[in-house]
């Protein structure tokens, strides 16, 4: 006897196409993930607004009032306290040291970024080998990187005592002691802290560039310098952009380099602005280190934003 089911659905083929989404509607509803209660995130947003979010908020407003170790209460003071930043000889001189620095660090990280990209592009495994070397740094404290080479650049450090053997008599380098290139060596040792970083993104850019076009550019008879220029380097903007970037605004914010090597000397020659506001903070003047850390951020916004918009035209004009 044929079953009357199956003479349904044969004489109908329509039901069996709707039995079908009924099935894996089924089995879609089986499968799905139960949706998880929103309060399991409520411990770490705790966590983000009470050390980071309400320090931000109140970041601006101390630098209205009167907060520091000499008054048991907090008064609203106005704008006297960017008044006498204003009014301290140290504000501009220590503007133009972390502007200088920030352009140096930004120099020397994209350049050794850049060449050791080149460097170590071909995927061999001499070369996996270094770039896990070259991005060694990125992973240590900077506060580690500079006492290290506090170290290694003493007047007895390991540095002078090389330079010594091999000039035959005692040298006695101030590496960090000079007026002239101290601000320059530290910008060195920053640069070199980051420049695994850069390396990384310039790898991923070189990686990501369409073969077929280098390939015309080989047959269009392009030497090795004029393909990287005319094409190479055009097509590494967003890398470019987002290295200079990073490097400026973390440079602009150092603070754990410097302090580590130089404490902002010799002759306050390599106090930048966050060592200045260290300096005041540790004279119990809190309001007044706040408002020089809302300077910082307006300092930062003003200069980061005409080069972060100059690179993005860039990139849309290649």
């Amino acid at each position: 006897m044929v079953d009357t089911a199956t003479m349904d659905v044969s004489a109908n083929p329509q039901a069996k196409d709707r039995d079908r989404p009924s099935r894996q509607g089924g089995r879609g509803r089986s499968l799905r993930k139960p949706d998880q209660p929103w309060w399991f995130a409520l411990p770490a947003l705790a966590v983000f607004g009470v050390f980071f979010l309400l320090p931000n908020l109140l970041n601006f407003v101390y630098p209205f009032t009167d907060w520091s170790a000499f008054h048991p209460q907090i008064g609203f003071v106005g704008l006297s306290n960017f008044d006498a930043i204003l009014h301290d000889g140290s504000l501009a001189r220590d503007i133009r040291i972390t502007v200088e620095y920030a352009v140096l660090v930004a120099v020397f990280q994209n350049g050794f970024g850049l060449a050791l990209a080149l460097l170590l592009e071909r995927d061999t495994r001499f070369n996996r080998f270094f770039r896990a070397v070259f991005f060694l740094p990125v992973l240590i404290s900077a506060l580690a990187v500079g006492y290290i080479f506090r170290a290694l650049l003493a007047q007895d450090g390991a540095l002078n005592g090389v330079l010594s053997s091999l000039a035959g008599h005692p040298v006695d380098t101030p590496w960090l002691g000079s007026t002239t290139w101290t601000l320059l060596v530290v910008t060195l040792i920053h640069g070199w802290k980051w420049m695994g970083l850069a390396m990384l993104i310039y790898l991923a850019g070189l990686k990501s560039m369409p073969g077929d076009v280098l390939e015309a550019a080989r047959i269009d008879g392009a030497g090795a310098w004029r393909t990287f220029w005319s094409i190479r380097f055009p097509l590494l903007a967003p890398a470019v952009t987002f290295n200079v970037t990073t490097a400026l605004i973390g440079s602009m914010n150092t603070f754990d380099i410097v302090q580590a090597t130089t404490a902002g000397g010799p002759g306050s020659e390599t106090e930048v602005f966050n060592i200045y506001m260290f300096r005041i903070f540790g004279q119990g003047l809190y309001a007044q280190a706040s408002a020089m850390s809302l300077v910082l951020f307006l300092i930062v916004v003003v200069l980061a934003v005409p080069v972060i918009v100059g690179l993005r035209r860039r990139e849309n004009n290649q």
